[in-house]
């Protein structure tokens, strides 16, 4: 496991960028952390570093959002919303996460809210906020 942490969003990015280095297509990355963590600032800092152009935000009401990166696809769900992965299984959900689309990456925010349907190896994302600038991000590729 590795355990980095940021004094500012500055390093927040550069955090990213080295993420994304990792990425080579076929991940799946969970996010976790609470309201306010900044989950979906990472998300987006990874996906600038991955060369998506589009305005990256939140698929927190939209559940999906699917951009292209310079190599790679992307998809960004938000299971904020969801109570199960039962209800992420009646939109497809399964489809991507069990896809092995080798030019892919998934990326999941709340994914708790779905952990009854995961299986298999992922990266992991989790972050604590530690003040109001500073977060420690606790990164490791796990089985669950």
């Amino acid at each position: 496991m590795k355990k980095v942490t940021v004094n500012n969003l500055e390093e927040t990015v550069n955090l990213a960028k080295e993420f994304a280095k990792m990425l080579v297509g076929g991940e799946v990355v969970l996010l976790g952390g609470d309201l306010g963590a900044g989950k979906t600032t990472f998300t987006k800092a990874v996906l600038r570093a991955l060369g998506v152009k589009d305005d990256v935000t939140s698929p927190t009401f939209t559940i999906m959002r699917e951009y292209k990166g310079a190599q790679l696809q992307v998809y960004h769900f938000d299971m904020y919303r969801l109570s199960s992965g039962v209800e992420a299984q009646e939109f497809g959900m399964e489809d991507y996460i069990y896809s092995g689309e080798k030019n892919a990456v998934v990326f999941i925010e709340w994914a708790d809210n779905i952990k009854d349907i995961l299986k298999g190896e992922f990266l992991f994302v989790d972050i604590e906020i530690v003040d109001d600038n500073k977060r420690e991000f606790s990164i490791e590729r796990r089985s669950v």
